[in-house]
């Protein structure tokens, strides 16, 4: 579609909602991303089903799934990522909107200049307060915390800066459900040759693929491992060539696979280890499918340059020994010993990653339903509020 096409599209589709009567805009949904929907999903069949609502979809991306759910309780509306996205958020008129979107009155989208509860949900279980950025998420009215680390970094931000306490709402984090649920068991490790390495780094300057990509591929081929790389999305954008050098030393080597697929998933249930730096993917990987995670101890990605003054170590930084283990940077060598070490008792690990898992997530199991309760209890709150004024 040209770009007059899109301008025009995104229009239709902002007046669409503007015109759809104000009962049927209590609860709207945005979604920047279609990697959004598979965590607003599960929240939205539990609001449109067992709690009766009907909810507005709005979304940034025309391939968003949530666009084209055959469900007459979601009215599905594409509003693009241009000029009628900004107009959108300024004028929006709703009780609610629940959103994954960072930043919310920082940058080019801005709370409404019309009373709307704005409810923030975490895609990932990283704290908030060093890969983003210090005030990322100030300005929500609510917060759905995957885990009491968030919680307890928010309140700590909010007591420090003197910040109007938000409503944090004990969600927790349904892809390790998802991941649990759908889980299936690799061939048991034995020699090197039947242990699968899933290489699945972070993108940017300071990573893995970045400073040592091809070195440790080559460690980890020689050593006899099965090896898929499955790079951060953004790699192929940024950084293209790390990728390409790779390839073109590894690609026809009978152990090595090349992912870029964002929606595969035979690498994660197939591999028995994951190789990573400062991704959430770790966490999911471990927390979800209780496999261990080897961090190569790079330094941390942050947004944040003062992250330090919270007093909180960050919940990916501090979890990592008790999910895996840590090699730093120039003892690659050491990486061989140490998978062979992590995949040598799969089930002593898994109790142990379960013990983990319970003390820093919420409602393993419910999450969905816990937070679909939270959110139609404050439209009904907000709707009361506006019926009294």
């Amino acid at each position: 579609m040209s770009s007059i096409g899109r301008f025009v599209s995104s229009w239709r589709q902002y007046r669409a909602f503007r015109q759809l009567p104000r009962s049927e805009r209590r609860i709207v949904f945005f979604s920047e991303s279609a990697q959004d929907w598979h965590h607003h999903a599960t929240i939205i069949d539990e609001l449109t089903g067992r709690l009766g609502r009907s909810i507005c979809y709005v979304a940034s991306d025309p391939g968003d799934p949530g666009l084209h759910r055959d469900d007459p309780d979601i009215h599905p509306f594409c509003i693009g990522d241009g000029f009628f996205r900004i107009v959108f958020f300024q004028t929006l008129q709703a009780d609610v909107m629940v959103t994954q979107l960072l930043d919310l009155d920082n940058l080019d989208l801005r709370r409404s200049v019309h009373p709307v509860h704005y409810v923030y949900m975490f895609h990932s279980l990283i704290s908030t307060h060093m890969a983003d950025r210090a005030d990322s998420f100030d300005h929500y009215d609510t917060i759905l915390c995957a885990g009491p680390h968030q919680r307890d970094e928010i309140r700590r931000r909010e007591a420090q800066q003197g910040l109007e306490p938000k409503q944090l709402v004990p969600h927790g984090y349904y892809r390790l459900e998802q991941l649990l649920a759908e889980r299936r068991d690799p061939p048991p490790p034995g020699e090197s040759a039947a242990i699968h390495v899933l290489l699945a780094p972070s993108w940017g300057e300071a990573t893995i693929l970045n400073l040592f990509g091809l070195e440790l591929t080559g460690i980890l081929l020689e050593a006899g491992f099965t090896l898929t790389l499955r790079p951060h999305f953004q790699t192929r954008w940024q950084t293209p060539g790390v990728l390409d050098a790779i390839t073109a030393r590894y690609g026809d080597h009978p152990h090595f696979r090349l992912i870029e697929q964002m929606g595969e998933s035979d690498s994660l249930y197939d591999s028995h280890i994951m190789i990573t730096d400062w991704s959430g993917a770790g966490l999911d990987y471990a927390l979800g499918l209780e496999k261990p995670v080897l961090y190569i101890d790079v330094p941390p990605k942050s947004r944040n340059t003062v992250w330090r003054e919270l007093g909180l170590e960050p919940f990916e930084m501090s979890v990592r020994t008790k999910i895996g283990a840590l090699v730093a940077p120039d003892r690659l060598a050491e990486v061989p010993q140490e998978i062979r070490r992590l995949v040598a008792d799969p089930e002593r690990f898994r109790t142990q990653i379960a013990a983990v898992r319970e003390g820093c997530v919420f409602n393993f199991g419910t999450s969905s339903a816990a937070a679909a309760n939270a959110i139609a209890r404050i439209a009904d709150e907000c709707s009361a509020e506006s019926a009294g004024t």
